[in-house]
Formats: structure tokens, sequence, C-alpha cells
């Protein structure tokens, strides 16, 4: 059996192994973003399971921010409860609690949200409303503000959402984002709504509270070289304890051709880290995997699938260096027995060939 070795943040606190459960969407919560029991089983089995460190589902800062059905919110105090009751049972399990704060921008169905969705610029093919600079500026405070919720709810930290072209990549897409005012423009503008994030929480909850950015690379008008500069200013600035890079497949090469030369996982790798964290998501599913990863320079490995498969995946693979998760499709039935709700597995079938067809 390895040893699990433990990652040191430099905010002071400790995550016992080197695995994190990656923020799934599961649509599982209530229509206004409490809580559910189906959620907190979801997690606080994964946190049971071994996780050393267990982030939520990305929950939207702002009502008109949510991205999908079932979404855990943390937009008011309200929702308050929910979260004390989460944190704290992942926390008795010594798991790391950190929530996800996120906003879709125009990603956010009208349907759902009752409104024209919102984002950088005006956006006739999607229906979009640009925010003008107060609203933008709002927009900063309130995920401000659900970080300072997330603190006083007993989590260990948040992790800003700026991946999969939600509202803070949309901003940072330069075919996004047509602002003219301090917003918009050259990159440290359209990167400017992230670092006044990320250091307003810091300054708002303290150096001893766990802060990490979430960023991708590629897709949504995403420029990896500008991706990769970002990153590296974030580290600079001292604000950030880890950086999560979503690569969707950890193994690839750049999907632009000038930078093919190296794998994405290695332009992530060069960055200079000092003393933040680096962790990766993206096709991470077998103990080797996570082996090659961890020794490619990652500091902990970000796990979704295989941690929907196995809830004490950390577990079998600290236990077996040649684990390998079920193989999929799986049932309905497996999946419940692992704490999946029936919303969570309804969503799942979204995914090809990984839940068995209905008898």
């Amino acid at each position: 059996m390895a040893e699990p070795k433990p990652v040191k943040f430099a905010c002071g606190l400790t995550m016992k192994n080197r695995f994190m459960l990656a923020p799934m969407t599961n649509c599982q919560s209530h229509d206004d973003g409490a809580l559910s029991d189906d959620e907190f089983r979801w997690l606080t089995m994964r946190a049971k399971g071994g996780f050393g460190l267990t982030m939520t589902c990305a929950a939207h800062v702002q009502r008109v921010g949510q991205g999908f059905p079932g979404q855990l919110g943390i937009y008011s105090d309200t929702l308050l409860p929910g979260h004390e009751r989460l944190a704290k049972a992942i926390t008795e399990y010594g798991s790391l609690a950190v929530i996800q704060l996120h906003h879709a921008g125009f990603r956010s169905p009208a349907e759902l949200i009752g409104e024209a969705p919102v984002g950088p610029s005006d956006n006739e093919k999607r229906g979009c409303r640009g925010l003008n600079t107060e609203e933008v500026q709002r927009l900063r405070d309130d995920f401000i503000a659900a970080a300072i919720r997330a603190k006083r709810a007993g989590y260990h930290g948040v992790e800003i959402h700026g991946a999969h072209g939600y509202i803070i990549a949309q901003f940072i897409s330069p075919q996004y984002n047509q602002r003219t005012d301090e917003y918009g423009g050259t990159l440290s503008n359209r990167a400017r709504l992230l670092f006044e994030i990320v250091s307003g929480v810091r300054e708002q909850c303290g150096n001893g509270f766990l802060l990490g950015v979430r960023l991708s690379p590629e897709r949504f008008g995403m420029k990896l070289s500008e991706v990769l500069e970002i990153s590296q200013q974030l580290i600079d600035s001292g604000d950030i304890d880890f950086l999560d890079i979503s690569l969707w497949d950890s193994f690839k090469a750049p999907a632009e051709a000038e930078h093919r030369s190296k794998s994405l996982l290695e332009h992530v790798v060069g960055l200079k880290m000092a003393d933040v964290q680096l962790t990766v998501a993206g096709q991470i599913r077998t103990a080797s995997e996570v082996h090659q990863v961890l020794a490619a320079g990652v500091d902990f490995v970000s796990i979704g699938r295989a941690g929907v498969l196995h809830h004490d995946f950390p577990v079998q693979v600290l236990l077996n260096d040649e684990f390998e998760p079920v193989s999929t499709p799986v049932s309905a039935d497996y999946l419940a027995n692992e704490g999946l709700g029936p919303a969570f597995i309804e969503y799942m079938r979204r995914w090809d060939g990984f839940v068995e067809p209905h008898g």
C-alpha cells in the first residue's frame, strides 16, 4: 500500500493526500439553490471515501447566474443552513471542504432564470445582454460576498470558476468580450474581473482561507498563451493557494498548431509555481494515469468520472498501483449505491455509454 502524501498550502492548511474531487455538475439540489439530501449524500460519501479535498459543484453567486437545473446556490444568506451542514460533515471525515463559486453568464438558460442571460457584451446569437460597468462591479462584489458567506458556513476555502466558457472565461475571451471600458480590449483588461475577485476574496477572507482558481486553456475562444500568462500572473500575485487547470484530456496535444511541440500538460507544468499548488483534471481514471500526472510535476489530481464510479477512488489507488475503475456502462442501481440521486443519474445519461439504457 502506498503512503498518502499530504499537500501543504501556503494558507497553512494541509490536504491529507493528493486527491481532489472535481467540481461535478449533478442537478440534484432544490430549485432555489438550497442543498438537497441527495447532494449532501453524494459529496459526503466522497469525503468519507478518502478524498483529501472535496469540492462542491459550481455554486452560483447570483440568481441570474444559474447554469443548470438543480444547481447548488450560494447567492443568499437564506442558503447558509445547507452549506453549514455540508461543510461540517465533509470536515468531520478529514477532508478539506471547498465550494466552487460560479456564474454561467450567457450560458444561463433564459427559461431557467426567467430573463435574458448576461455576459461581457451583447450577443444576439446567444440572446445575451452585455453588462454595464456598474453591473460588472456588482458581479465582482457578489463573487466576493459569496466567498465571505462560504467562510461563515465553515468551508475551508473557495475556488473561483474561470473555466469552461462561463462568465469569467467569457470576459477573458477576445471572441466574446467586445467591451471598450476597463474590462475589455487588452488581456489585462479582459482578465481584470478575475483579478479583482481574487484580490477581494483574499482581502476579505484573510490569509488562512484556501483560495484557488480554475481555468481551461482551450475552447470557448480561449488562447493557450493567454491562459498561461494569466496563470503565471495569478501565481506571482501571491493571492492564490492553488491553480486548477481543466485540460479536458491531460494527455492530449494543444489544439493550436503553434503549441503542439509539447502536450497541454507539459505547457502547464512549465509554469513557475513558487508556493502555489497545481492540480489538473481531464481523463485521469486509472491508478497508472494518476501516477503519470503526478510524476509530470502536478501536486494533486482532480478526479471526476472515476470519483463518480468509486466514492473511495483514493483508497483504491493507494491500495493498488494497478487499480482501474469498473467498466461502463454501469447500472442505475450501481450509481445509486455509489451515492448518486435520481436526478444525477439521469444527468449522467448524457455521457455517452456511461449508464445502461433504461430496462
